[in-house]
């Protein structure tokens, strides 16, 4: 208590000596933005709230992964990582109704499931878009919790090379490189990335409640040893002034080491590995105008994208899991050593057209088309062994602004529409409209009611798998199913004086039909799994018959001069399930799983230009989560952690740029010791340091600090449309 007091005081002795000196302007305001909208506008003109995580604050903070930054820099999102991926939360709702993009294209990974975002790599970053809420009618599926759109780095240097390693505790180990060239109206590049950890084990203690007598050393780890390595490639091409093509491509390996012990609950027969491939191409025209901001602009993009996931066996046999590869029901499947299974290859592939048109009378519309489809193959999950499913959309949305009051304000408005059309569910209108007053340069009021529509997912539908800890719990699909709808309402005030940024949005978000896991008795599953596998518990994909979410977000963000910002986020959250009981015949209360009251972060940042040659930065970050509530397995404590890091840039030559980072995480080793089981507040190992070095050499042009805060934060709004 005594430290984390004398980092408060040093913050407030800190705020009373800056705010004697020039205040400056909050520069993320000028941020150019597109999630919202599809289109681009500046941050403070954008009619749909739109939260930035900026470069500065990106390399200010080091995370060493998407989990890390979202979970450090935002108070609004929640992990619960493990072997199967991410397990995000973004206000109550989890993965499968969260976006992740990538420069305005879909992440490639579980679809249905639990996204890998190991497959982004942190270095790559310029900044992060999050638009919270339904954004359905132009994104359409999986935005019904919100979007998170990655902006990457865009690199027009004639030869571009850098290299950057970081090393951490528990034997951490993250590997960027990237080489770009251009020549004439031909540009590419090439980055590669590795991430290896040796994992950890906070306790060795399994849930006791769950076993017949005490274990207390069990081989089980909280997060395992794994290594995963990235490559990808892009390519762009202007044959015109207004024409601009591209191809990208990408494979990513992954595979993590599950150690095996003694007991039934860490008796390990295999690892897991997975094995992703994506290609896509595609080109935006722009019609008329001399620059490429003016006038329409037409885009196509085409994509496919696998995900394959695979037991890799390190024992002489294993138990299947209920259908071979044949699609016949079986008890057991005979395996070896180095044998690699397939489990599920989902595959998805999808094209989108869109306009932008400029129209009269301040108008702006944007119309688009778009089709997907989806395959899932797992032989030994899906009765059959393959599922499959396809969706086709249109969709408007038109822009407007007026100014009123003789110019002292101005209303902006952004209705849009979208159809689906699926053939399982038949079609569907989702419609929305946002608006946002502007008073002056110092305040904004916006408020959003938008649908949300969301089919079942193959893999809910048709999946299914056993997992083995502490006893047997089956988990299975529901081709009952029906498709998700949502209402969401939300409206914020924007308040901007001398540098502060002060946010206050208040949010619901109803969700009908919502799809989740729920545990259900033995008796109504089917009667060849409960013979063959006798589980503990079965749950299964259902219904629920009403969710809702809501709560209140508030951030706060202060420029105190050119070297000093403050800030922080505040997230509170309360939500609603109930679902229909069939054996009481009655409605029910049920938990989401995952979900916290109260949510913070905060951070104190400085950096300073010394020299042409030197730049330093320190930053102070500190995070909490209340309890996590859960159905089963119990509840996740609550945590609070705290972080510093410091990075030194040095220019040696024109043409050289060096950067050191520095940090320890989880200042005062908090640990949750959580028995192996049952759920945790969070996986940190405790007190964590790391180093990164980088070295950046571009001919062509000359390399500036990245930390300068004279730069210009509009520098890629050309590139993020």
């Amino acid at each position: 208590m005594r430290q984390k007091s004398a980092i408060c005081l040093w913050l407030l002795a800190v705020g009373s000596w800056a705010q004697t000196n020039h205040v400056w302007r909050t520069d993320s305001l000028q941020e150019v933005v597109v999630t919202g909208t599809g289109t681009q506008h500046l941050l403070k003109d954008a009619p749909v709230q739109t939260e930035v995580i900026t470069s500065k604050m990106l390399r200010s903070y080091g995370g060493k992964s998407l989990e890390d930054i979202l979970s450090g820099l935002t108070a609004s999102f929640a992990f619960s990582e493990d072997d199967m991926g991410s397990q995000m939360q973004l206000n109550g709702l989890g993965n499968n109704y969260i976006l992740i993009l990538i420069d305005g294209k879909r992440i490639h990974g579980d679809v249905g499931g639990q996204n890998d975002l190991s497959l982004i790599d942190p270095h790559n970053i310029e900044k992060i878009e999050i638009v919270k809420g339904a954004s359905s009618a132009l994104y359409g599926s999986d935005a019904i919790a919100g979007v998170v759109n990655i902006i990457t780095k865009k690199h027009n240097e004639g030869l571009l090379f850098e290299n950057s390693t970081r090393g951490g505790s528990y034997g951490d180990l993250r590997q960027h490189n990237g080489l770009g060239l251009a020549v004439g109206r031909l540009k590419s590049y090439t980055n590669f990335q590795l991430q290896h950890s040796d994992g950890w084990q906070n306790t060795a203690t399994e849930d006791p409640s769950q076993t017949e007598f005490l274990i207390t050393d069990s081989r089980n780890k909280t997060v395992n040893r794994h290594t995963n390595w990235q490559v990808s490639e892009r390519l762009t091409y202007e044959p015109t002034k207004n024409i601009e093509l591209y191809a990208e491509g990408s494979t990513y390996w992954k595979r993590i080491y599950r150690p095996s012990g003694k007991y039934a609950s860490d008796m390990k027969f295999y690892d897991l590995q997975y094995r992703n491939q994506s290609l896509a191409a595609g080109g935006k025209w722009y019609l008329g105008g001399k620059k490429k901001e003016e006038g329409n602009i037409m885009t196509l993009d085409v994509n496919w994208d696998r995900h394959a996931y695979y037991y890799y066996y390190t024992a002489e046999w294993a138990m299947g899991d209920g259908f071979d590869q044949q699609g016949n029901f079986t008890t057991y499947y005979p395996y070896f050593r180095d044998d690699e299974v397939l489990q599920s290859d989902q595959r998805r592939t999808m094209a989108h057209l869109k306009g932008i048109f400029s129209l009269p009378y301040d108008n702006r519309l944007s119309a688009g088309l778009e089709w997907r489809y989806d395959y899932l193959e797992a032989p030994m999950r899906v009765e059959g062994g393959v599922a499959r499913d396809n969706t086709e959309a249109l969709y408007v949305q038109d822009e407007w602004r007026r100014p009123i009051y003789g110019g002292n304000a101005t209303v902006y408005l952004t209705p849009g529409l979208r159809l689906n059309h699926n053939p399982q569910f038949g079609n569907r209108l989702t419609p929305k409209v946002s608006g946002m007053l502007s008073i002056g340069n110092d305040f904004r009021l916006r408020a959003t009611w938008s649908q949300g529509f969301k089919t079942p997912t193959p893999k809910e539908q048709h999946y299914r798998y056993v997992k083995y800890m502490n006893g047997t719990y089956l988990y299975i699909g529901n081709e009952d199913l029906t498709p998700q709808t949502s209402n969401y309402y939300a409206v914020s005030g924007e308040y901007n004086w001398q540098g502060l940024n002060v946010t206050v949005t208040g949010y619901v978000n109803d969700v009908d039909n919502m799809i989740t896991l729920v545990t259900i008795p033995n008796t109504q599953a089917p009667a060849a799994y409960i013979v063959t596998y006798d589980p503990k518990k079965t749950r299964q994909y259902q219904n629920l018959e009403s969710a809702k979410t809501k709560g209140v977000d508030v951030s706060v963000r202060y420029r105190l001069n050119r070297d000093w910002m403050l800030g922080g986020s505040y997230s509170y959250l309360d939500t609603e399930a109930k679902q229909y009981d069939t054996t009481h015949e009655r409605l029910t209360d049920v938990v989401i799983d995952g979900t916290a009251h109260h949510k913070g972060s905060w951070f104190a940042m400085w950096s300073h230009e010394f020299s042409r040659k030197y730049n330093m930065g320190i930053g102070l970050y500190g995070r909490m989560s209340s309890k996590r509530y859960y159905q089963i397995d119990g509840d996740g404590k609550g945590y609070q952690i705290w972080r510093m890091s410091t990075n030194h840039e040095f220019s040696a030559a024109r043409k050289w740029l060096f950067r050191v980072e520095a940090g320890i995480d989880n200042i005062f080793n908090y640990v949750d010791r959580t028995p192996h089981g049952l759920h945790l507040g969070t996986t940190t190992p405790g007190r964590t340091i790391y180093a990164t070095v980088t070295v950046r050499f571009a001919q062509g042009k000359n390399l500036k600090f990245t930390n300068n805060n004279k730069s210009n934060s509009k520098t890629n709004e050309n590139e993020t449309d």
